[in-house]
């Protein structure tokens, strides 16, 4: 078990020296373009003005501020960094999170349904619904909800967060948390009104994860309803709903960890796409603005605490696998035993 987490800690070090470096090639064109800039001014106070930016820092002066967290000031706002992260950070957290509750919500049975089905009518419709949910852009998808539900219909708001008209202190940066714990007297009709702003962004980012979901879960239900445990659950004649929904489920949700870790970066490449579909202040849409204004700063932050954030909770996914999992671990004593012995 020392073994595995030593593995996993080599990998998130690695990885973190490798995106510091691309996020150090995003500065030096920052300073290029700073020259450039600079060079078209007229006087020198103008250019020397700049010097601090045309001139970068060293890799390891830069790594060093990183490690300090100190990750620069944004030239959009003025703000450091690392403090407009966490700013944006909750409204993302809340998003993603919601997104793959939902996610779960809907793949997991509709999987299940469908290997139970198998090769029916039942299973053929679901595996044709979640290969149309796989194969959908999810900005494409999100104007079609958009324009159905919120210009034509005009049940859900077009983008935001939450309505102008409720004045609710940001507290903890969840919307739904400051809302319903809110000492206003409107608190409930704010709470209402921020699960209306969420409905249409989870949906969207939930559609893909929810596909991929119903599949893979289809695949390894199927694999299970084969084994001789279930035969077994049969012949000592346990209902349907106990043979299907808790000794084959139970052992079909193994692979499911190591799915979901699989989902998170394409649950965060959802997210810069829905977050600025839909407005939402998050890190997606701060991270696109931040490209839009040619703010490099932010940007090499953004992208470089995203991606740690990635790869820490990826590499905490496989060591809960590891423990949860005993066959993991035995796999891995053997294969050292074999090492060894080699």
């Amino acid at each position: 078990m020392i073994k595995l987490v030593l593995r996993q800690v080599f990998f998130m070090v690695t990885s973190f020296f490798g995106i510091t470096l691309i996020t150090f090639y995003l500065q030096t064109l920052q300073s290029t373009a700073d020259a450039t800039v600079a060079s078209l001014t007229e006087t020198t106070a103008e250019i020397e003005s700049q010097q601090v930016v045309i001139n970068p820092p060293s890799y390891f002066t830069y790594l060093s501020n990183v490690l300090q967290g100190d990750l620069g000031t944004s030239r959009t706002s003025g703000m450091q960094v690392s403090n407009e992260f966490l700013t944006h950070l909750p409204a993302s957290v809340e998003l993603v999170v919601l997104a793959t509750i939902l996610a779960i919500l809907i793949g997991l049975p509709l999987g299940v349904i469908s290997a139970i089905y198998h090769r029916r009518a039942t299973d053929l419709v679901i595996n044709n619904l979640s290969l149309i949910a796989y194969s959908m852009p999810i900005f494409w998808w999100g104007i079609i909800l958009l324009m159905y539900f919120s210009i034509t219909q005009g049940v859900t708001p077009v983008a935001g967060r939450l309505n102008f008209l409720f004045d609710i202190e940001p507290v903890t940066g969840f919307i739904l948390i400051d809302t319903f714990f809110s000492e206003e007297s409107y608190r409930i009709d704010a709470f209402k009104d921020a699960i209306n702003h969420l409905l249409l962004p989870v949906i969207v980012l939930a559609t893909l994860p929810a596909a991929i979901i119903a599949r893979l879960a289809r695949q390894n239900m199927i694999q299970t309803l084969s084994k001789d445990f279930i035969l077994t659950a049969q012949a000592k004649g346990l209902s349907s709903f106990r043979i299907y929904w808790i000794h084959g489920l139970r052992n079909a949700m193994i692979p499911f960890l190591d799915m979901l870790s699989l989902q998170i970066s394409t649950l965060m490449t959802g997210a810069m796409l829905t977050e600025y579909l839909f407005s939402w202040p998050g890190i997606g849409k701060w991270i696109i603005d931040a490209l839009q204004n040619n703010d490099y700063q932010s940007l090499q932050g953004g992208i470089l605490l995203t991606t740690i954030m990635v790869v820490f909770i990826n590499a905490s996914i496989e060591l809960l696998q590891i423990w949860l999992n005993p066959r993991l671990r035995k796999q891995d004593r053997i294969s050292n035993i074999r090492v060894g012995n080699g």
